[in-house]
């Protein structure tokens, strides 16, 4: 079918690039509006009782505080008569902003807790209405109008706005410089990957159908839901990416039928025929391992498999149609442009990844059980690994946001910018409230209880999400509601419980889709029942190495003075988030090795030379392929926020992993020690799998 499919495509090759050329059009105009449709935040489940909480109190009693103003006076005291009128007429104007409620001073309401203990700074609070993404943008303008100097005064903002609006800052500016530092060197290797300029070009059309596409499909979607802004970066890395891998993939295969004496006709016909049945299984194995994404409750998360599986499926379309089109143009001239230095075209083995795959086929435990041991030393400090959520730690310690968390820390006595809130959803008599927020009171580690009606705010002595704090937090909520009413709990470390819980609670199901939908397709893809479960396994070896290294690196602080980020717990969605991403880029390249291997398989050789040769056809093409996506990961390292970094370093790690000691040492040794068995599939599976015919023919 998809050999007759290539036929088609060479007979109407031209006008399917005219209707792609109008597509793509379409696209550009109608995504630049995605920009405009996309928001801020959606880190928290919207059904977690702080989430609830949180809705109650903003509706309700004026909203919770999320700008922390830290208020210094330059010389002296806040107590003496310049710097107290200062602040008075700073808490005054704040107050008037249109956007800004529930505003509380030192000045205004002197209470200790919001005088350092020097003396020399102290707290102004207030709450921004809106949701997250309303609360970033207005955030950032009242920033930029009050902290600073003035009146003798040095105001540095922190709080959830001051964190959002650096976090931001920095998260912009760091994609902008990985940006800039990733493109250029990506050009520059494509040229020397595929040793032509003609060639190299490909992999950017492929690349810029798919960002252009998926980009026109964020504008629908952030029209009807919510979608967060970041998805936007996923979108230019994986479309890039995924551009390269297919087009790498499309251009070598259709190289090596040209060699093998094809004419161009039959050459890109059967580069469709065999590389592009690959490419359609890799998208789906990509997209499969995204789409579980699509169970947690977070829209951060959920924004990524949107944006994830629109990209995967609008590369692969453009792989399937625009690439063969234009390989059907470009003819021979495909090797045009090259350079003086340059090989001979791609297309004929490796000499080096062939012996690589002859000498584990000999040895494999001599070559293989090191490689297995490193992994598993790399994967071991995943024994200790604690997770958390975004906050100011994630920035460097000269961020505002950062250094006002730290003096509240070390200068204030009680964490009046962090409360616990308590929302009481039933009628309850006063003397039943107060009674309630005695035994609140009595709490280790609470150092007041102020009451509102049913709104109660518990302060305590502890730092903000430590262990202690989220122990306060379980603590309260296990105190009995008054009246045997009910009782909703949030706050900073509230909120971290809640979206730990919400994660870790879907994260086996998320992994139960994985793992079911990459087992179906892989027998699809090769007929055998083993061949998933070993690629499964070895897969989970990988990853398991890559986030034990992370871990290490950014939980236990090793590399801090290096990358200059502060050692914290791993971020909860950023590490599902790229769990996921690189699943499935890794069953990309198992599906990029394994179509060959079972290519030479079905066409009578034998294990040993089927792995050989297919690996001395493919490491050259997938290790390519590898270093180029890993370079525009690699490229974050240089951003300024940890869960960046975090995020950079582990992609690109996994990536190069998974291409270098998973594809070159451990497949072709797990495929030695299996043998025939490894293509080993029941007598009714074997004959569902005749019968689907997903097969080359």
């Amino acid at each position: 079918m998809l050999h007759r499919y290539g036929e088609f495509v060479v007979r109407q090759a031209r006008l399917l690039l005219v209707i792609s050329g109008i597509v793509l059009v379409a696209a550009a105009v109608f995504g630049s509006g995605a920009f405009g449709k996309l928001k801020n935040g959606g880190f928290d489940d919207p059904a977690a009782a702080s989430s609830q909480a949180q809705r109650l109190i903003n509706e309700r009693y004026g909203g919770q505080t999320n700008l922390v103003l830290l208020v210094a006076a330059k010389a002296g005291t806040v107590d003496d008569p310049a710097s107290a009128s200062a602040g008075r007429q700073l808490a005054g104007t704040l107050s008037k902003e249109q956007d800004v409620t529930g505003v509380v001073s030192y000045w205004t309401v002197p209470a200790p807790g919001l005088k350092s203990t020097d003396g020399r700074q102290a707290l102004v609070l207030a709450h921004i209405t809106g949701d997250e993404s309303q609360l970033v943008t207005r955030s950032k303008d009242l920033i930029g109008r009050y902290a600073g100097d003035r009146d003798g005064l040095t105001i540095l903002a922190g709080g959830q706005g001051g964190t959002f609006n650096d976090v931001n800052t920095q998260v912009t500016k760091s994609l902008a410089i990985a940006e800039a530092i990733a493109v250029p060197v990506i050009l520059a290797l494509l040229v020397l990957v595929f040793g032509s300029v003609v060639a190299a070009l490909l992999p950017l059309a492929i690349g810029g159908i798919a960002i252009l596409g998926t980009f026109a499909e964020l504008a629908v979607l952030g029209s009807v839901t919510d979608v967060s802004i970041f998805a936007i970066n996923l979108t230019t890395a994986l479309g890039l990416g995924l551009g390269i891998d297919y087009a790498l993939f499309m251009v070598s295969r259709y190289r090596e039928q040209l060699a093998a004496g094809d004419e161009v006709p039959e050459a890109v016909a059967r580069t469709v025929a065999t590389a592009g049945r690959t490419i359609l299984f890799s998208a789906a194995t990509v997209a499969a391992a995204l789409a579980a994404l699509l169970v947690f409750p977070q829209y951060f998360l959920r924004s990524f498999a949107y944006a994830g599986i629109g990209v995967v499926a609008i590369a692969a379309a453009g792989a399937m149609v625009v690439a063969p089109a234009l390989l059907a143009l470009v003819g021979r001239r495909v090797n045009a442009g090259r350079l003086p230095w340059a090989r001979a075209p791609q297309g004929g083995e490796s000499a080096a990844w062939g012996r690589l795959a002859a000498l584990v086929m000999r040895r494999p435990g001599v070559v293989a059980l090191p490689v297995v041991a490193v992994l598993l030393f790399a994967a071991s400090p995943l024994l200790g690994v604690s997770f958390g959520t975004p906050d100011q730690g994630v920035l460097r310690p000269s961020a505002s946001s950062h250094q006002v968390a730290d003096a509240l820390v070390a200068r204030f006595p009680g964490n009046a910018s962090s409360p616990i809130d308590v929302v009481v959803t039933g009628p309850a008599s006063a003397a039943a409230l107060t009674d309630y927020a005695h035994r609140l009171s009595e709490l280790p580690g609470v150092v007041r209880v102020d009451s509102a009606g049913p709104r109660l705010t518990v302060v305590s002595n502890l730092v903000t999400k430590s262990d202690a704090a989220q122990q306060l937090v379980r603590a309260v909520r296990d105190v009995p509601a008054p009246d045997d009413t009910g009782v909703l709990v949030g706050g900073t470390d509230a909120q971290l419980i809640d979206t730990t819980h919400s994660i870790g609670s879907r994260l086996p199901l998320a992994a139960l889709l994985v793992v079911l939908t990459t087992f179906l397709l892989l027998f699809l893809f090769t007929g055998s029942v083993v061949q998933p479960v070993r690629a499964l396994l070895l897969n989970a070896l990988s990853l398991s190495a890559t986030l034990g290294v992370l871990t290490w690196i950014f939980q236990e602080g090793h590399l801090a003075g290096l990358l200059h980020f502060t050692a914290r717990p791993m971020d909860t969605s950023m590490t599902v988030l790229m769990f996921c991403i690189t699943f499935g880029l890794s069953m990309d390249y198992e599906v990029f090795l394994m179509s060959r291997i079972k290519e030479l398989h079905d066409q009578g050789a034998d294990t040993r030379v089927a792995v050989t040769r297919g690996l001395a056809r493919t490491g050259r093409i997938v290790s390519a392929a590898a270093v180029l996506l890993a370079v525009s990961f690699f490229a974050f390292i240089t951003g300024t926020v940890s869960f960046l970094q975090l995020f950079g370093l582990g992609s690109g790690l996994a990536i190069l992993i998974d291409a270098t000691l998973v594809r070159g040492v451990l497949v072709p040794a797990a495929m030695r020690v299996l043998g025939q068995a490894a293509w080993f599939s029941p007598r009714l599976l074997r004959r569902v799998y005749a019968r689907v015919a997903l097969g080359e023919a």
